[in-house]
């Protein structure tokens, strides 16, 4: 009797022993399958995370001021590898523009590329003017007009180039006025149908339409229009609200439609600095080359020096958007410096309009 008690003493252990053992075993396996899993979402996560700094990233358009070229809603693939991508400026969380560290800034470097910004080209970069860490400020498209060294004016909303007008750019669209005959109406549908957008109105029949050169040169020989001109301000004359502080770019060119030949500054450029000019170059000595300037009693001090000449110390570009009267670009906060590029835009991957998708214009190659 004893032995049998014995037994099946033994047998319990045993079957509980084997059940431990097999409620172990299977409490192993899932936590290694939690951890397999884990560990392909972070390798992915940070595999996404360094595509995005040094190969490629992502951007939507959020505004119309690339319009007709690229439209608000589009989704780019930006190239990071053609101009070289910039190592990390900051501890930031990947894929969250502004999740940042605060106060932490890392030495960083350009890493090479296959060759540097190109006039025409369509490319995204921190905008300079906010007061941020450069990888913190908030990301802009736009078409880089004029590079390193060239000389650039505008004379009644015409950008030249070294004297030579700019090349046509098929979405480029600037506001017109269309004066109506014989108090007709223009109508919107019809003008939308073409293309063109209409913007308002100065009298019962005056219109201001937004349109391309080809979609202006139809519209021109509609019979209901008595006059159509290129909407310019006169030079002389300050446009969209310009606030003209000491010491500001848009002091010195407070007219998007008429500014004075000036050289995109180049590295090695050494700039003479007069009463005339110096507030043309004050962010750029400042701000983006982190000096000290001031001017007192019509002398220019630099890091506590007097001088009249600087040499810069990077290459910079003028962008403007192909929305010309919808654009905030150089024209109004200046130029562009070169450690503030990101990317080149090279193809419209999706778009959405509102919540319909834009299906014509996916996969669409940038020019």
């Amino acid at each position: 009797m004893e032995d049998n008690n014995k037994s099946e003493d033994k047998g319990l252990s045993s079957y509980w022993k084997k059940r431990k053992e097999k409620k172990e075993a299977e409490n192993k396996k899932a936590k290694s399958w939690l951890r397999e899993w884990l560990d392909a979402i972070v390798f992915a996560f940070i595999a996404a995370a360094i595509l995005r700094a040094f190969l490629f990233g992502s951007y939507k358009i959020p505004t119309p001021s690339m319009e007709k070229t690229l439209m608000t809603g589009d989704m780019l693939i930006v190239s990071n590898i053609t101009y070289g991508p910039r190592t990390p400026m900051g501890v930031c969380v990947p894929f969250l523009q502004g999740w940042c560290l605060p106060g932490v800034q890392l030495p960083w470097t350009r890493l090479p590329g296959h060759r540097d910004v190109e006039r025409n080209d369509i490319f995204v970069f921190n905008v300079p003017w906010e007061v941020k860490p450069i990888s913190q400020k908030t990301n802009y498209i736009k078409r880089a007009v004029a590079i390193p060294g060239d000389t650039i004016s505008i004379r009644d909303k015409v950008l030249y180039i070294d004297g030579e007008p700019e090349v046509d750019h098929e979405g480029v669209q600037q506001h017109y006025v269309i004066k109506m005959a014989n108090r007709v109406r223009l109508s919107n549908a019809k003008m939308e149908s073409v293309g063109g957008e209409l913007i308002g109105y100065t009298n019962q029949d005056t219109y201001i339409v937004n349109m391309t050169d080809d979609v202006a040169a139809e519209v021109s020989g509609w019979s209901e229009i008595d006059t159509m001109y290129m909407n310019v301000t006169p030079e002389g004359s300050t446009e969209r609200g310009y606030v003209q502080s000491e010491g500001s770019f848009s002091r010195a060119f407070s007219n998007p439609d008429q500014m004075p030949k000036t050289v995109v500054p180049f590295e090695g450029q050494k700039i003479q600095l007069t009463d005339e000019n110096w507030f043309v170059y004050r962010d750029i000595i400042e701000r983006y080359e982190r000096n000290e300037l001031r001017r007192e009693n019509g002398q220019i001090f630099i890091n506590g020096e007097q001088t009249n000449t600087y040499t810069i110390k990077q290459n910079y570009y003028f962008a403007m958007g192909d929305n010309r009267d919808n654009s905030q670009d150089s024209r109004f906060w200046g130029f562009v410096p070169k450690d503030h590029v990101i990317g080149k835009a090279v193809i419209v991957w999706f778009s959405i309009d509102g919540m319909v998708p834009k299906f014509e214009r996916m996969f669409t190659l940038i020019d």
